[in-house]
């Protein structure tokens, strides 16, 4: 069994406890863990980086002077790359940098990263956040009381609280997910993972990112 730290909603320490055995078995695959972030981080690529060959450049179709007789180097056009306005060689093309990861494999990613914070150290339970209208003041002095203003934080919350994600989405370096919806990468990232008590009850600890 892991055991973690816990603390109320107002960011005191309260005893240590027992995480459930079925998620947290402390069971870690690097080599899972590195394909899966690999992968998320190559998906978030863009791939919009382009540029225009000698054929895709407007104009340059008759041959600026004739082939023979000037003295100059023969020239087939202008748009060719040594000229100015002329194309780019080997240049950058629009692509798709996304990586297909199956189901099975990110949710043993995410079983992974959360096992890993959890044995680091760097996974908390909390008590259930009942903020009843966003207050970023509120987040603000419970990670003052935690010690963690300079960390980076991730909220996993028993389903979607939207006023939690109100008061947070304004602090720099702090996330809100809602539990089985924060990806491997989304975990590790974080310095601290608090994890809303109530959260655990579900049988589910990942989602499909």
């Amino acid at each position: 069994m892991i055991e973690v730290s816990t603390y109320d909603s107002s960011g005191k320490t309260g005893s240590g406890t027992s995480l459930p055995g079925d998620v947290f078995d402390g069971e870690v695959s690097e080599a899972v863990l590195h394909q899966v972030v690999t992968a998320l981080r190559a998906n978030a690529r863009h791939g919009n980086a382009a540029t225009k060959n000698r054929a895709a450049v407007r104009g340059g179709s008759r041959k600026p002077w004739r082939q023979k007789g000037t003295g100059r180097a023969r020239q087939g056009t202008i748009r060719a790359a040594q000229w100015r306005g002329g194309g780019v060689v080997f240049g950058p093309s629009r692509r798709s940098y996304t990586v297909r990861i199956p189901k099975a494999v990110r949710r043993q990613a995410i079983h992974s990263a959360l096992n890993t914070r959890a044995l680091d150290g760097d996974l908390a339970l909390i008590a259930p956040l009942a903020i009843e209208e966003p207050r970023t003041k509120a987040i603000s002095e419970l990670l003052a009381e935690i010690g963690a203003q300079q960390s980076n934080v991730l909220f996993l919350t028993a389903g979607t609280n939207q006023n939690v994600y109100l008061s947070a989405r304004n602090i720099p370096r702090v996330e809100v997910r809602p539990w089985g919806e924060a990806s491997a990468y989304d975990i590790l990232w974080a310095d601290l993972v608090l994890v809303e008590s109530s959260a655990l009850m579900t049988d589910d600890e990942g989602g499909d990112r």
